[in-house]
């Protein structure tokens, strides 16, 4: 009997199920449904605010063979691949322990290629406050002039850590911290607790 962590099980799979950042999800699902994505964003916020997630599925949507008003379907073989992890064209990256050039040259070199898959190849590179300033630099001209067919995601808790230049290149999506009302909810409806318990985790949690 294999076993599941409690934040994959959970984890959101359309911007409909991102919970408390709904100024966020509106603006990603009327850019996707008017084919307006930027070529490269900088979420930032604390951690447990959904950065990561929302770019998941801002991964998913444009690549999503049927859009559900700016939503991916989870239903066609592209979104299906996504959701097992079997999808070639996403490409993920911790800057917190892959943080030097070569890292980011391998990016360069490969970005190139067109996608495998799906319509965009997604590079999604988590805590890249971390980035050495070396590597910052390298990465600034793909930043600025990506391939048609890419997008770059960013992630990173604040603007410490990240040259001006990397964020003038980005558009700049700011994630608050979940609110004691949103944790308790969805943890009501989602994993029946009582109140009382859903209160109590969520007055714990942080804003996570």
């Amino acid at each position: 009997m294999t076993t599941q962590v409690y934040y994959r099980k959970w984890r959101p799979l359309s911007f409909s199920q991102v919970v408390g950042q709904d100024h966020v999800t509106t603006t990603l699902r009327q850019s996707t449904m008017q084919g307006r994505v930027s070529h490269s964003y900088l979420f930032c916020g604390p951690r447990g605010s959904g950065k990561t997630t929302t770019a998941r599925v801002l991964a998913k949507a444009v690549n999503c063979l049927d859009l559900q008003e700016g939503d991916p379907c989870n239903a066609c073989d592209i979104c299906q691949s996504i959701n097992e992890g079997r999808f070639m064209d996403i490409i993920e990256l911790d800057a917190a322990s892959n943080r030097g050039i070569d890292e980011i040259r391998d990016i360069r070199e490969k970005v190139n290629f067109s996608p495998v898959q799906g319509k965009r190849k997604v590079y999604i590179i988590d805590e890249a406050h971390m980035l050495t300033d070396a590597a910052s630099n390298a990465f600034l001209k793909t930043l600025e002039e990506p391939p048609d067919r890419s997008v770059i995601i960013l992630t990173a808790p604040n603007l410490e850590g990240l040259l001006p230049t990397i964020v003038s290149r980005c558009q700049f999506v700011k994630f608050p911290a979940l609110s004691k009302q949103d944790i308790s909810k969805v943890l009501q409806e989602r994993m029946e607790l009582e109140e009382d318990r859903s209160d109590w985790i969520a007055r714990a949690s942080g804003g996570s």
